[in-house]
């Protein structure tokens, strides 16, 4: 399949047809960028080389307007059209066909996307008069980060404010993505082991903690304005700033915002935009551009800081974009200073980065305990992956299924058990659960943390190779210990907590809210269009009861034997209206809906 694919940013576009049938091989790539009313620069490579030329477009939309008769010179074919739409708000979680309802869902998150949506809806309305019987979809920057738990989402505003939709988005999601997978390929180990910060620096910037294979937090905020100073975006700036200015400066809610996003950031601090310009300047002598690149740095190296410590530590730290590529001087005073947490850079592996054919050179010196990786972002390649698999996806119907009411229990270690019953004590199966191979044993035990106990709490067999204790967010604050929402199985720096039994104390890591899940096999995964690993809403609940409710983001896992059924805890089974009743894992069961992704 042909995947032509368009990247409007906020001061150029780009764009690039791959044929994902064979090898995801890249026909063209296209760039425009430094409109100005004489033009602008074009850049192309494609399979007869690199070509560099000014061009006559003064603006993104004549850009985009001359696209095709580029594809028709070179005798290139399309099959479909993806497009990069930078706010997707909290209702996209993968690529979604636009049409017109979709596009008018789109157009009404301008506002908080201003520099961005208005441009790619300008090359969604063209490319579908070009091709109208194509096949167009939108791949979402803010899709990744729809897995962000709460506390890096939520504002601390009034409640009104978060109902109306005042909540942290995320950008750039796509390019965080490739790149945090691109790393993974480098240090050899699945992603979803791994603890990667991603520094996307451009004209638009933004660094994403991504901790074992999913976003945890980006700088980015409700609008792509939060963060990083950017080309001409501020940044973080304190939001007393807004009465300030009105009351000295006689300044507007709108004038204000759009100052912030077109006159601030690096254009405000030296005068241009453009970091190549802002260093030219400051190896001048220039005072404001000097300035500008040490705010630069340090605020980028603020938040890696930040996030190495959200994730409990950090394997990769990723540099990519347009100055993160290109800038050894701005890498060099991004990580000076890092030593403390394990980050040492070899100044002349820094100095020799090159990156063709996918390159993604590491770049700390021998004994760093971090890694220094630079790579080329591939959003345009990310963006072509998810139109064709998305195309490729069968028609399904969603289906009915159980779901399962997971009250607090705990999976035991051979080791823990032996702590707690004595030396080569045996559990004692008891009653059998729905997924093969596993019960409910006779056996209980207390668990115990800073501020208190849960009693006779279950335990559920087989014994697994290591420790394992699931609790719901209300038992973790009954506990005092902040246990985070993670997938069965990853550990990595869970706290730790006491566990008590009839022959002694147990003290373990493992502690953690299991992120709710659907338990399927291969055939009823292809029934409903499901594929393992993948997040999608499910429905539970009667709505003539007026219970209903639909969960976000449910994490889907495909396993030969598996029994096909939703996991959820007790304070989800309460927002739902769902009776829970008993001690064991499975307290009811009511029917859910999965839907598959956008």
């Amino acid at each position: 399949m042909k995947v032509l694919v368009f990247n409007a940013g906020s001061s150029s576009l780009k764009f690039g047809l791959f044929d994902t049938a064979n090898g995801e091989a890249e026909l063209l790539r296209g760039g425009f960028e430094r409109f100005g009313p004489e033009g602008c620069r074009m850049t192309l490579r494609g399979s007869n080389g690199r070509e560099d030329a000014d061009a006559p477009h003064a603006t993104l939309a004549e850009a985009i307007a001359a696209v095709p008769g580029l594809l028709e010179d070179r005798g290139l074919a399309v099959d479909a059209v993806g497009h990069r739409v930078a706010h997707g708000g909290d209702r996209f979680n993968a690529a979604t066909r636009l049409t017109d309802e979709v596009i008018g869902r789109i157009e009404a998150l301008n506002p908080l996307a201003p520099l961005h949506n208005p441009a790619i809806l300008k090359a969604v309305r063209l490319a579908r008069e070009v091709w109208p019987d194509l096949p167009q979809l939108g791949v979402f920057d803010t899709a990744f980060h729809l897995t962000n738990p709460a506390r890096a989402t939520t504002y601390a505003v009034p409640k009104a404010w978060r109902e109306a939709g005042l909540r942290r988005y995320g950008f750039h999601g796509t390019s965080h993505k490739y790149v945090a997978q691109r790393a993974a390929e480098v240090i050899g180990r699945p992603w979803d082991q791994l603890r990667i910060i991603s520094v996307h620096l451009g004209n638009g910037a933004s660094v994403c903690a991504v901790n074992l294979g999913r976003s945890m937090d980006s700088s980015m905020g409700m609008t792509p304005l939060e963060g990083l100073v950017m080309g001409t975006r501020s940044g973080d700036v304190d939001p007393g700033a807004f009465g300030y200015l009105h009351r000295t400066l006689g300044l507007d809610i709108e004038q204000i915002e759009d100052a912030l996003n077109r006159d601030s950031g690096l254009k405000g601090l030296a005068g241009v935009p453009d970091m190549r310009d802002v260093e030219a300047r400051a190896s001048e002598g220039d005072a404001d551009a000097q300035l500008a690149i040490n705010v630069y740095a340090y605020r980028a190296r603020k938040y890696i800081g930040a996030y190495a410590a959200a994730m409990g530590g950090v394997d990769a730290v990723v540099f990519t974009g347009g100055i993160g590529e290109n800038s050894p001087s701005m890498r060099r005073r991004i990580c000076d200073g890092l030593d403390f947490m394990g980050l040492h850079l070899d100044h002349d592996r820094n100095l020799a980065v090159k990156l063709e054919g996918r390159a993604a050179p590491e770049i700390q010196s021998w004994g760093s305990r971090v890694r220094v990786i630079v790579t080329e972002t591939a959003e345009q390649l990310m963006i072509a992956r998810e139109v064709a698999a998305a195309l490729a996806r069968p028609p399904a119907e969603p289906k009915a299924i159980p779901v399962a009411v997971s009250a607090r229990h705990v999976h035991l270690s051979r080791a823990a058990v032996e702590a707690l019953f004595g030396p080569g004590y045996r559990l004692t199966p008891g009653k059998d659960l729905r997924q093969p191979g596993n019960y409910a044993a006779e056996e209980r035990v207390t668990i115990e943390g800073p501020r208190g106990r849960l009693e006779r709490v279950a335990i559920l067999g087989p014994e697994r190779p290591r420790t394992q204790i699931e609790v719901s967010r209300t038992d973790s604050f009954a506990l005092g210990i902040d246990a985070p929402v993670r997938e069965s199985g990853k550990l990595e720096g869970t706290p730790r907590v006491t566990l008590i039994g009839p022959a002694g104390r147990y003290e373990t890591d493992g502690l953690i809210v299991a992120a709710r899940h659907i338990h399927t096999n291969p055939e009823d995964a292809e029934a409903m269009g499901l594929r393992d690993g993948e997040f999608v809403e499910v429905h539970v609940g009667d709505e003539t009861s007026g219970r209903g409710l639909t969960f976000a983001h449910t994490l889907v896992r495909v396993a030969p034997t598996a029994f096909t059924e939703m996991h959820i805890d007790t304070d989800e089974a309460n927002a739902a209206g769902i009776r829970v009743e008993g001690e064991g894992s499975v307290a009811e069961t009511h029917t859910a809906t999965p839907v598959s992704p956008h």
